[in-house]
């Protein structure tokens, strides 16, 4: 039984503990964390490792008046247990429940919706800035940890705080080193006594008195100062910070609670930008996680005795059929090489870097530079296949457009988890890819139905002359018997799966076998449905959806994408493009202009009326009003789809029954 966690409702009842108690507290924590995750899954690693942190910055700090800026935010577990979170815990990362990160939503002490990394800060230097201009003195902390910093951005916002000297703390968790006792413990308490208040007067005030000696005293002020820097670039890892103009502090053990509050005491109220550097450990407390810190990163539901995660029998993962074809491809070609922005075992590059180590390169939180470094590769005559989840490659769009796409350079974008992702939420889910890629000259954008289809697209990518992407989602593949051979595929064609005269069903990528589910329901209605497999968002088949658009009597675009901007978005430029005579029975399904978010993708699914039974009910109701003459339906819907998730239907003119109509050449505009 948690006791003492028990009792703390806010972060206020942390500050009666004794330093037993917060010893216990820690030690709770961590069994909650244990006992939660290992049902709900979740970042176990990053949490086990700042309990410490975490409840010393309350135990100094007051939230919500003070601000916490944790970067990415998958550390922020504990937090969410110290500031009346805890009743809810067990609903951490489940439909409506408590998300995996920060979320300004969700509780007063979440000052910064997070997700992705490097923006921690950049919002807190500027929480700081607005503190002073609104003459307020609260305290801001940016937490960020050692991965993060490799974002270039951090960098940005650390030079800027330099420049402008606004008073905050920066907390770099640092989980990759180990902290040696008799270095580690000398160069804290050097810092201590080197940054604190005390020590920081004393040299200020000696400091005016020797420039207050005559004829000798500026240079002796000089002298001191480089001897005060060297002592402390003797022992001190923080030049870096010092040079940005930075005050440094650490290494200071991020395990040590009275250690910690120390220092958070000591440095609070010092002027100016202050790193502070912890030392942490990932899986703090629970040794597997310990030992296999990058497995336990983010956890799947697991078995805590054994220490083993829940096993589901399951076709292998669209991840794992991309990265084994790319090794295939690459052991035909060694031009082929690949890169990755610090997500190695999520994009499956780390089992492509163990056959060709020197061939992978890892460029850190740095989805600008990766794009860039794999754009110049590509110039040299390689093969560069840029593994980049769907939602992070926003991050590089300038990149995308300015370093690939103008130039025409032949770079493979393979773009993990795009569509629904599920419990990670809102930042993570890969929704806008098609919209904010099919704008770019030069860009083919593919989307495989299966896991054949994505070994011919990926081969078809790294051998087409210019920026193509792939994108493919989290889930399972279909279980299908691989293909032996990879073959390349012809840009811009679809596929009809199957013929139809009453309905046309066009899908676009891992939604395809849904809607081959949804044809057969159709078909019990008697009701004769062709279904396209797309393959191609950019350049579409414009050719095959102006058939079909003719051929019968509706036609309908089903994707799992953001429907504005998005694969729906581009058939119905084409068919405007290319068809005039009569109105045309179109409706496009995908997620509506909304937030989407974290939940069981199942769950997510049917609420947005992607799942099979909705999609059904839904082109059934479309056909339906199409044949009605007496019913006014729209001839072209851009609303959301019927499922009450902020949707609309756009009224148009009467239903047209006749299948038959008439085409011109291409690029002669439709009459709407």
């Amino acid at each position: 039984m948690s006791q003492i966690l028990d009792r703390i409702e806010n972060p206020g009842d942390i500050k009666k503990l004794n330093p037993d108690e917060l010893k216990t507290l820690a030690g709770e924590i961590r069994e909650r964390l244990l006992l939660t995750i290992s049902k709900t899954g979740g970042h176990l690693g990053s949490n086990m490792g700042v309990v410490e942190l975490t409840i010393a910055m309350h135990y100094v700090f007051n939230t919500p008046a003070d601000k916490f800026v944790w970067d990415v935010g998958h550390q922020s577990y504990v937090h969410k247990l110290l500031t009346g979170r805890k009743d809810r815990f067990d609903t951490l990362r489940q439909y409506e429940g408590l998300s995996g990160f920060t979320k300004r939503e969700e509780s007063e002490h979440d000052c910064w919706n997070t997700g992705h990394g490097g923006t921690s800060i950049s919002a807190a230097l500027a929480f700081a800035k607005a503190r002073d201009l609104k003459k307020q003195d609260n305290k801001v902390l940016a937490v960020i940890g050692d991965g993060s910093l490799t974002a270039g951005m951090a960098f940005e916002a650390l030079n800027h705080a330099g420049h402008i000297k606004t008073d905050f703390i920066v907390v770099l968790n640092d989980n990759e080193m180990s902290i040696a006792p008799n270095v580690g413990g000398l160069s804290a308490h050097l810092s201590q006594i080197m940054t604190g208040q005390w020590m920081t007067r004393i040299k200020r005030e000696i400091d005016q008195l020797l420039l207050a000696i005559p004829g000798v005293g500026q240079d002796i002020s000089h002298y001191a100062h480089k001897l005060d820097e060297a002592i402390k670039g003797v022992f001190i890892p923080g030049r870096l910070f010092e040079d940005l103009g930075l005050r440094y502090i650490g290494p200071i053990d991020g395990h040590d609670t009275e250690g910690l509050i120390e220092t958070f005491e000591a440095i609070k109220d010092l002027s100016g930008p202050t790193v502070m550097h912890v030392i942490t450990r990932k899986g703090k407390g629970y040794k597997v996680a310990e030992e296999k810190a990058s497995v336990w990163h983010g956890a799947k539901p697991f078995d805590i005795e054994k220490g083993e995660f829940h096993k589901k029998k399951s076709n292998p993962a669209y991840t794992q059929i991309f990265a084994e074809a790319l090794i295939e491809l690459a052991q035909e070609d060694e031009s082929v090489v690949a890169i990755t922005a610090a997500m190695p075992d999520g994009t499956g590059i780390s089992k492509f870097e163990k056959v060709f180590p020197d061939r992978t390169f890892d460029v850190g939180m740095a989805e600008q530079h990766a794009v860039d470094f794999a754009a110049g590769l590509a110039l040299e005559g390689l093969r560069p296949v840029a593994a980049i989840y769907s939602t992070f490659l926003q991050r590089a769009y300038d990149q995308v457009v300015h370093d690939c796409c103008l130039m025409n350079i032949p770079v493979t974008f393979a773009l993990d988890r795009a569509g629904i992702v599920g419990e990670d939420g809102a930042t993570h889910q890969g929704l806008y890819d098609i919209a904010y890629l099919r704008t770019l000259p030069n860009m083919v954008i593919m989307g495989p139905k299966d896991e054949n289809e994505l070994r011919h697209m990926l081969k078809t990518a790294v051998y087409h002359t210019g920026p193509a992407a792939i994108r493919f989602p989290r889930d399972a593949s279909e279980g299908l018997e691989i293909e032996s051979e990879m073959t390349c595929m012809e840009i811009g064609k679809g596929e009809v799966l199957q013929d139809g005269t009453d309905i046309a069903v066009i899908a676009f990528g891992h939604v395809v076998p849904r809607c081959r589910q949804v044809v057969k329901n159709l078909e019990a209605d008697g009701l004769s449905v062709a279904l396209i497999n797309a393959r191609y968002a950019k350049p579409i088949d414009e050719e095959l959806m102006v058939k079909y658009a003719l051929k019968t009597r509706c036609l309908v675009t089903v994707e799992e994408h953001s429907r504005p901007g998005g694969f729906g978005s581009a058939v119905l430029e084409a068919l405007h493009d290319n068809i005039i005579d009569r109105p045309l029975n179109v409706k496009t399904f995908g997620v509506a202009d909304i937030v989407v978010e974290h939940g069981a993708p199942k769950i997510i699914r049917k609420d947005l009326g992607l799942d099979e039974e909705t999609l059904t009910a839904a082109i059934r109701q479309f056909y339906s009003n199409v044949l009605d003459p007496d019913t006014t339906s729209p001839r072209v819907d851009t609303g959301a789809s019927s499922n009450g998730q902020g949707g609309r239907n756009t009224a148009g003119g009467k239903g047209e029954t006749s299948p038959a109509r008439e085409t011109r050449d291409f690029g002669v505009k439709a009459t709407s």
